[in-house]
């Protein structure tokens, strides 16, 4: 059974997939921080801006492989009225779900991507790269975390969380991996506004002076949508 926090539509709003429609499933728990406050001081990662601790988030619970992919149809279609009575008009794109967290590699196997892709799904997933990724997922978005050990050094997109910790030699070494497009986003998480605006000026900075990585803001924010 996978633990849920929450399944629910809206647009992608970071990176290369920016925009477009899409299902998203929040998997609980995370193997950088256990999601308590209280524990955040002494954990690898202390930023996350998402709650992913227990299923109590909207649809949130327990699924096995077969529950878990027809939930997520049944919400693509009922959300979607190019969609009608399973088939596709012209104005429909191919369904598009996006596996992210807390941290998915913990709980996503075969199995799940199996049963997603009956349903015709391309399957997304955003990871912080320190789980082995399980075959069969269409686009791979790795989100290095400081101080952990990266052992997924390939994908379609890297999205950098900035600042964060990392030197001119760490990006030097993620500029250098197997990836399609190279993101780096400020850092969000902070109640600190002027931190914040900081966070932003060294984002665009950085781009600037280093020209294979882009821009990428969390656009879902700035339209208070999910």
């Amino acid at each position: 059974m996978y633990s849920i926090k929450e399944i629910f539509y809206t647009l992608q709003g970071e990176g290369a997939m920016a925009g477009r429609a899409s299902v998203f499933c929040r998997f609980s728990g995370c193997n950088l921080w256990n999601g308590r406050e209280k524990d955040r001081e002494n954990a690898v990662c202390k930023f996350c801006d998402t709650d992913f601790v227990g299923t109590d988030g909207v649809n949130g619970g327990k699924y096995g492989a077969e529950s878990l992919a027809e939930f997520i149809y049944n919400l693509w279609i009922n959300s979607n009225p190019c969609t009608q009575n399973g088939k596709n008009s012209k104005m429909s794109g191919k369904p598009y779900v996006v596996l992210t967290g807390g941290e998915p590699l913990l709980q996503i196997d075969i199995a799940l991507i199996n049963q997603l892709h009956q349903y015709n799904f391309e399957i997304a997933i955003e990871t912080n790269g320190t789980q082995p990724l399980v075959k069969g997922i269409d686009w791979v978005c790795v989100s290095p975390k400081f101080g952990s050990e990266l052992v997924l050094n390939s994908g379609n997109e890297i999205k950098v969380i900035y600042p964060q910790g990392f030197s001119i030699e760490d990006m030097e070494y993620f500029s250098g991996l197997d990836f399609e497009h190279f993101f780096i986003q400020p850092k969000d998480e902070i109640i600190n506004k002027t931190e914040v605006k900081s966070n932003i000026e060294q984002t665009i900075n950085f781009c600037l002076t280093h020209t294979k990585w882009q821009l990428s803001i969390q656009t879902h924010k700035y339209l208070g949508i999910a």
